[in-house]
């Protein structure tokens, strides 16, 4: 059994309840989600909007290939009504986002068949308040399989945006 780390995200409709669902429906079709850390209430990031964000970090144990993985996550924000992915760093509102944050402490750069990319570690989760905030609350000594440090470490050494 492998561990993914995931972000999970929403400003739309009845944040609580997408999140909820989101982390249900991982446990279905992905794995076990052996910690889950509280929800946070956060300002939109790279895009202004009216709505805030309800933001949190789980950890699953899966069979899964991060490739696969990425492929459930993406069916399941279809599943809760996502209609589009962000592009090119255009972000906008969402009912919900799931993001691969980290797999084992794999170091990935791959395309799917279906042409979506993913990064391990997520590229941009250290600049993230949104992202490290959960994260160190349920794996605060995980270490980035790249940066080398804590996920405490990092939280404390850097200026969130």
């Amino acid at each position: 059994m492998a561990k993914v780390y995931v972000g999970l995200g929403t400003n739309l409709g009845d944040k609580e309840q997408n999140l909820k669902v989101a982390v249900q429906k991982i446990e279905e079709q992905i794995g076990k989600v052996v910690s889950l850390s509280a929800f946070y209430i956060t300002a939109p990031w790279g895009f202004t909007s009216e709505n805030s964000f309800l933001n949190a970090a789980a950890c699953v144990e899966t069979e899964l290939s991060p490739l696969d993985v990425l492929q459930k996550t993406q069916s399941i924000e279809c599943e809760l009504g996502r209609t589009k992915k962000s592009v090119n760093g255009a972000y906008s509102d969402r009912l919900i986002d799931i993001d691969l944050l980290l797999y084992e402490d794999l170091i990935l750069s791959a395309v799917t068949p279906s042409g979506a990319e993913l990064n391990l570690p997520h590229p941009l989760m250290t600049e993230r308040d949104f992202v490290m905030k959960p994260l160190v609350e349920i794996a605060p000594e995980l270490v980035h399989p790249v940066l080398g440090k804590t996920m405490r470490e990092l939280i404390s050494s850097f200026s969130p945006q």
